[in-house]
């Protein structure tokens, strides 16, 4: 069975930009944002601007994976990806608090 392939425009940095995803990245990328009550363009917005490699669809699915990982193992689990000993979901995340704790930086 395939999946479904779903194309997004999103606004980050004030421009849109298209995203292409299978429906169940969009889906667990949703609920993600809900949970930690994030829009979903804030929340792709900071793992662009968090991302080290690659393409942002790619960047997107790492970081869904990795999330979903992090609940099923615990984030205590040794891994080489993580650089500095921090998930990319903590990472994100952590950015995320830094800009809604400081407005200005997120426009300038």
């Amino acid at each position: 069975m395939k999946s479904a392939i779903v194309k997004h425009s999103i606004g980050i940095a004030g421009h849109k930009t298209s995203v292409t995803l299978e429906a169940q990245f969009w889906n667990a990328l949703k609920e993600i944002a809900c949970k930690h009550d994030m829009s979903l363009s804030e929340l792709v917005a900071t793992i662009d601007e968090q991302r080290e490699q690659g393409n942002l669809s790619s960047a997107i699915r790492i970081f869904v994976f990795d999330v979903y990982r992090n609940q099923f193992f615990g984030e205590q689990e040794e891994d080489k990806a993580k650089p500095n000993g921090i998930s990319r979901p903590a990472r994100v995340f952590s950015a995320m608090r830094k800009v809604r704790t400081h407005p200005m930086r997120a426009t300038g």
